[in-house]
């Protein structure tokens, strides 16, 4: 951290952050003053000598807190990528070869390539499940101990270990640009592109900076004009006190401690304005399933219908998912067989997938089929009716459950019903965004009924029933065009539009390769709820920010009744400017000085770890920010200045 330290004293880092670079040259200016002060004809008495080291040395520690505070952040970075680089390591893995099976080095890999992974072994690669279901342990990525079940078609992470069974995987990602690998590089890179508010920011600040200098140089050139010259060290405390230095100084520092943030998340963002997009986002786009609900739909109940045996409804079941993998599809054929289901498929069958467009799935043979899916899709495909079957649907809906009919060649067999609950806490989630004035919008697959339900359960504003991926995205292009910035979730291909058009798109990192390109983040965790987390993380990165924007410019108001009528105090006129009543001129600008130093190291702590952020409206953050770090940034100074010129006078300091 030393080494950063003063490695960042250099000037060509230094002048990306103006009003720091003005600090460094006023260092260098009144270091010179001190080595020879006859140089700019200034006095070199005993008194003005320590008034000049005591100047500079301030100078100095004050551009070292700065840098310490950008040091430490990119140390946290370094000890990341440390933690991450030794998950790396090339390791053996299993290729699928038309000889056979072969070892080969992870390194080696290329995407398309077919691997086995067996019972306790190392992941190799990022890759997505071809064939088979096991429990992996992603502790190494996520923290979680908890085993995962992965089932055909999930994405699974290089440096994870299988625990259970074994399975066939394709890779999906080169050596060089897996998870890991792009965790590290955005943890790395420190120096990255500043992010839209930042370079706002740094632009006020330089023009701030800019004001300043100009005015400093004025009154210099005014008063050697009157033959009455002030003394160059005493205008540049006046001009470090004038410019920003508090925030200046700490900006860096929240820039990096922003992305290592985002890191501890689980998540890879693709750029720093996503995240600050999250900020500003006034709509979310929340999946039900997953997002509202626990997400691990279970079957039942099986409802057969009229005149159909449980035994001839079991068979049925069991034989439209046997082909389904996910885990609702696993918990109906655990059920069926439960209840007595044949585990007999008849000859020549062929198995039908879902899709997001024809919404059911099953299997067909010869002319025969039995399909599951939603109502609505089975009766307008097959031109179906049955009143009763439809009464139970509607009752399975209203109480929060999900009811999959099940069809045969033109008639309904009966009804599969789904349990799913609430995620714990989360109408306490959707009510905090509602502080926050963010409009919240469910889509769903399920009917309307269940989607009211959820909807009035959950809080959520408004609601899609029967949602389809052209649904999402004319969400996303409704409330863009009504100038709103918007969020969204998901981890299909049929989501890459959406995600691809939102402001914030977050994709899981077990969803589709088309998924995650389109999304400017990933969530390695798969946990569609962190949306709202990165929403909280966003706007708590933007009011830190302001926060210590605020305290800066309003400590620097304060800092000007104390340092302009101690520089001046051969005008009388100012003398009412002197609130504090300090009658040592030159040990109430020192005074002031050591406050402008040490409020930076006092402040490292809350811009790293981010000021505390309370769900509340714009009007309601606005202000709290000025009420706590605007008056408060005014009457700090005040205090701390006070105390600092009392114990300066204690111990004998008197110039």
């Amino acid at each position: 951290m030393l080494k950063t330290t003063f490695k960042n004293f250099s000037p060509a880092v230094e002048m990306r952050n103006p009003v720091m670079f003005v600090t460094e040259i006023s260092m260098v200016i009144s270091f010179i003053v001190t080595i020879d002060p006859r140089l700019f004809a200034l006095p070199e008495t005993p008194v003005y000598m320590d008034f000049y080291i005591s100047v500079t040395v301030l100078l100095f520690l004050t551009l070292v807190f700065s840098n310490v505070g950008t040091a430490i952040s990119e140390g946290k970075s370094k000890a990341i990528t440390s933690s991450l680089q030794k998950l790396t390591a090339t390791i053996t893995a299993h290729l699928v070869t038309e000889e056979g099976v072969k070892d080969v080095k992870s390194s080696d890999l290329h995407v398309g390539d077919e691997l086995v992974v067996r019972k306790n072994e190392i992941i190799p690669i990022d890759g997505e499940i071809m064939m088979g279901s096991a429990y992996v342990n992603d502790s190494s990525i996520t923290g979680e101990s908890r085993p995962v079940m992965k089932v055909e078609g999930d994405s699974v992470t290089g440096s994870t270990i299988l625990l259970s069974d074994e399975m066939h995987m394709r890779v999906t990602q080169n050596p060089g640009d897996t998870y890991i690998d792009k965790m590290i590089q955005i943890v790395k890179n420190t120096t990255r592109t500043k992010t839209p508010n930042e370079i706002a920011l740094t632009v006020l600040l330089s023009g701030l900076t800019l004001v300043f200098v100009i005015v400093v140089a004025a009154v210099y050139a005014t008063s050697t004009a009157y033959a009455a010259p002030v003394n160059i060290m005493i205008l540049i405390v006046l001009l470090i006190a004038l410019i920003p230095t508090t925030i200046g100084g700490l900006l860096p520092a929240i820039g990096i401690a922003s992305i290592n943030t985002v890191s501890q998340f689980n998540i890879i963002a693709k750029s720093g304005k996503a995240v600050e997009n999250a900020g500003d986002v006034d709509t979310i786009i929340l999946d039900k399933t997953g997002t509202i609900t626990i997400g691990e739909r279970e079957a039942v109940k099986l409802i057969p219908n009229k005149n159909i045996s449980v035994e001839e409804f079991a068979t049925a079941c069991y034989m439209c998912s046997i082909d389904d993998s996910t885990k609702e599809g696993l918990s109906i054929v655990k059920l069926s067989e439960s209840m007595g289901a044949s585990h007999d498929l008849p000859a020549g069958h062929q198995f039908v997938k879902f899709s997001p467009e024809t919404k059911y799935s099953g299997i067909k043979f010869g002319n025969s089929y039995i399909f599951k899916g939603a109502l609505k899709s089975l009766k307008e495909k097959f031109n179906l009716s049955d009143n009763f079957m439809e009464a139970v649907c509607k009752e399975i809906s209203s109480r929060g459950g999900t009811a999959i009919p099940v069809a045969k060649d033109g008639t309904f067999l009966g009804v599969i019903e789904l349990n799913d609950m609430l995620k714990p806490g989360i109408k306490d989630r959707i009510n905090e965004l509602h502080k926050m004035e963010i409009k919240t919008v469910m889509c769903t697959g399920d009917d309307e009924i269940t989607a009211a339900f959820m909807s009035r359960e959950s809080g959520i504003d408004n609601y899609v029933a029967n949602s389809t991926p052209i649904d999402k995205y004319n969400v996303v292009k409704s409330e863009k065009e009504n100038f709103r910035m918007v969020a969204m979730v998901g981890d299909g291909t049929n989501d890459a539009p959406a995600l691809a058009f939102a402001d914030v798109g977050l994709a899981m990192n077990s969803g589709t390769q088309a998924a995650k390109e389109a999304a400017n983040m990933i969530d390695i965790d798969n946990n569609p709820t962190k949306l709202i987390d990165l929403i909280f993380l966003g706007k708590q990165i933007l009011i830190t920010r302001g926060a210590l924007t605020t305290f800066s410019i309003a400590n620097d108001v304060a800092k000007y009744f104390v340092i302009i009528p101690a520089a001046f105090y051969i005008f009388p006129q100012l003398a009412y400017l002197n609130i504090l009543g300090l009658s040592d001129p030159l040990l109430a600008i020192t005074s002031a000085l050591i406050f402008n130093t040490i409020i930076i190291p006092a402040l490292i702590p809350l811009a790293l770890r981010g000021v505390k952020f309370r769900p509340s409206s714009a009007n309601e953050i606005l202000g709290r920010n000025i009420l706590l770090y605007g008056i408060g940034g005014i009457i700090t100074p005040f205090v701390v200045i006070s105390i600092i010129y009392f114990l300066l006078g204690s111990v004998g300091v008197a110039w």
